[in-house]
This record gives structure tokens, sequence and C-alpha cells, in this order.
């Protein structure tokens, strides 16, 4: 089990003095104990929230004794990501409890190295049941076992560790494939001279109406020479 030593809080001591010496405030209360504040190492803290997470056991030793609790929330910093307060949910070790563990996928799935699919995870946690002792860090996810498009994980295909039970249905699906979707190549049609389509409809317009769509064939005789009002008449052949 995991443990952090921790101190009697003194409240007259402003916040911003007691993070800059390197303590993190803290309160733990539940199972019948009173709300109590206390002091934790910043250091120690976040060493032990990264491995025991908020699933596993945790023994806080103060100087009125020893007290079993849980990480039950943990405030960070917007800026810097530390933490800056913990709150512990204090637990019976004889009584069962549930709490939602995270799930940590593992393994190759064929599928997607083969260009299949894609993998989708569905779920993240799943909610269980067992003693505090017996509480796992995180469940490990075998996505081997995804090599087709039918292939599925469901809840039921975790392996669980002995005296602990899964409360999420066991049909929830945990992670899937799905195919791969080909994107298309977008087909940019050229740009239209749109200047030049209004200048040919301008020229025609300013045509009287009837010219500029056919071409007379009187108007392909020349008729130079011929005075205005008279026709040129055609040469009687030689016999």
């Amino acid at each position: 089990m995991f443990v952090i030593k921790a101190d009697k809080r003194d409240l007259d001591v402003k916040l911003g003095i007691l993070r800059k010496s390197g303590k993190i405030p803290a309160v733990f209360y539940g199972a019948g104990k009173t709300t109590t504040s206390v002091t934790l190492s910043n250091i120690e803290f976040k060493k032990i929230w990264r491995e025991a997470g908020e699933s596993s056991a945790i023994k806080i030793l103060t100087l009125a004794g020893e007290v079993d609790a849980l990480i039950h929330e943990v405030q960070v910093d917007p800026v810097t990501d530390e933490p800056i307060h913990v709150d512990f949910l204090v637990i019976d070790m004889k009584k069962k409890i549930q709490v939602k563990v995270p799930l940590i996928f593992e393994g190759v799935s064929n599928a997607v190295k083969n260009g299949i699919g894609n993998l989708v995870k569905v779920l993240h946690e799943i909610e269980i049941e067992a003693l505090p002792i017996d509480l796992p860090q995180k469940l490990s996810v075998d996505i081997s076992k995804l090599e087709t498009l039918e292939n599925n994980i469901l809840v039921s295909d975790i392996k669980l560790p002995t005296g602990v039970v899964v409360i999420t249905s066991g049909d929830d699906v945990v992670a899937s494939i799905i195919a791969q979707v080909e994107e298309k190549e977008e087909v940019v049609a050229e740009p239209v001279d749109l200047s030049a389509i209004e200048v040919e409809k301008k020229g025609k317009k300013d045509l009287p109406e009837g010219e500029g769509e056919k071409v007379s064939v009187e108007s392909t005789v020349s008729t130079k020479g011929i005075a205005p009002g008279k026709e040129e008449k055609p040469k009687a052949e030689k016999k």
C-alpha cells in the first residue's frame, strides 16, 4: 500500500507561503471521520498520485494515527498544472467499495498495422467493486485480437485481478475497428473570364436586329464602280 505523511495544517499560514515552502494543503473526510485539514509534501504527493492514481488505497500517517483513504479530487493550477489542493476520501479497508479504474491499451492490432482500419477507443475507464486492498491502479486492454472490421473488445474480455468484480455491463464495447475512408481529390474548375463574356454580349447588342447573326449572299458581290440606283446587267454571251 502507498504511504504518505501528513502534518496538521496551521490555518494562520497563508496558502501562498505554504506552497512556496513545498507543501500542499489537503483535507480528508468520510467513514465517520471528522473533516481534517492537513499539509503534504508536494514532491511526495505527486509521486504517489502518479503511481497510485485515484483508485488505489493510500495510508495517510498523521500525529493522531493512520488513515486509509483514496485520492478523491485534486485541484491543479491552470497555468503550471501543479497540484494546489487535495481531497482524500476515508475508506474502511474491510468493506468493498466501487470505483472507476482507467483502461490502458496495449499490444498491436493487425487491422491497424495492415491498413484495414483505425482503432476506436470507446471506453477509457470502467467501474469495478473490490476491497480497498485489492483495487488495481489500472486495467490492461489487449488490442492484438482486433484483426478485422468485425472484431470488438468487450468489457467482459478484460482480465480482472483476484477479488475484483466489474460493475460496468460486460456487453459494452471497449474498442473496435472502423474502415479507413479514402479522401477524394477535389476537382478545381478552371476560372471563367467573365469580362470576355460581357464584351461579347455587348457587341451583339449594339448591332441592328438581324445583323451579326448571318451574312447576306448579296453582300459578297462587289458594287465598286456602279452608280447609285443602277444595277449592272449581265453581258450577253457571244454566239
